[in-house]
């Protein structure tokens, strides 16, 4: 049985991600900031999934040492990690980038990006020893170069990811170490991620303007996880984009968004 580390999985995509996971038959290895949260999301796969076996372990994505110690629990566990997801990621408050505080810029960049590339070191020279297993980091806003305010020093951690994958998955087929390294474009997901910046910590005011193209654009994040998993399952191509909201479809729901009205935020403010 195959086995699967997802950081940030306490809720959201990542858990949405784990169910999907477990459904195929996976274990599957969940990591957050908080065990309570964590203990939370277990029991809530362990009671409706059956298959596979979940574990839980706390890990701070911006401190090696613990990207170190999930990766050691987790060989301890299932003895080798198949698929490692880097999901883990904050959002930041709703300013322009002169208006942020140095602390805010940081914790952005040291969660989106820093510890994106340092997990992916540190698994990637696991995975070499095995020669195999698969690593997928998550895209974001500004990956496409989109640009908006209130999401600039996200967008520069999510454009910088694009690069750093995309760099990774060259140098894994020169090197010919047996891992594969691809990239996952969710999408707008609708939940909390929106709508609160630094991990839950400040609350994000959406302007009705933004709130209408979520509207258009977004999903929940089961439907998206449902489609990334199984992509992610059958994948075993390098340097792979796997893409929910293509350009094609996101086109389609502009063009038909007067037919198909969506209000995600009827019930949340």
């Amino acid at each position: 049985m195959k086995t699967v580390v997802i950081t940030g999985s306490a809720r959201g995509l990542g858990l949405e991600m784990a169910k999907v996971f477990k459904q195929n038959k996976f274990n599957v290895v969940l990591s957050d900031l908080s065990i309570e949260k964590l203990n939370e999301a277990k029991e809530q796969l362990d009671k409706s999934i059956q298959f596979g076996q979940t574990e839980v372990c706390i890990c701070d994505v911006t401190k090696a040492s613990d990207i170190k110690t999930l990766i050691s629990y987790t060989k301890q566990k299932f003895n080798k990690i198949d698929i490692w997801i880097n999901n883990a990621g904050v959002n930041q408050p709703e300013k322009a980038i002169w208006e942020l505080s140095e602390n805010e810029i940081n914790s952005v960049i040291d969660v989106d990006l820093k510890g994106t590339v340092i997990a992916s070191k540190l698994i990637m020279e696991e995975m070499i020893k095995n020669k195999s297993g698969a690593i997928y980091n998550i895209e974001g806003y500004g990956s496409n170069d989109a640009m908006m305010l209130g999401l600039s020093i996200y967008g520069t951690s999510k454009r910088a990811i694009t690069y750093f994958t995309e760099a990774l998955a060259k140098e894994s087929e020169e090197r010919k170490t047996g891992v594969i390294v691809g990239k996952l474009s969710p999408g707008i997901m609708i939940t909390d991620f929106i709508t609160t910046a630094l991990g839950n910590k400040e609350k994000i005011n959406l302007s009705e303007k933004t709130k209408k193209v979520y509207n258009i654009l977004g999903d929940y994040p089961d439907v998206v996880a449902n489609f990334l998993v199984n992509k992610i399952i059958s994948n075993t191509k390098n340097n792979v984009k796997i893409e929910w909201l293509t350009n094609k479809k996101a086109a389609w729901r502009f063009m038909t968004a007067a037919f198909n009205k969506r209000d995600f935020f009827k019930n949340r403010d």
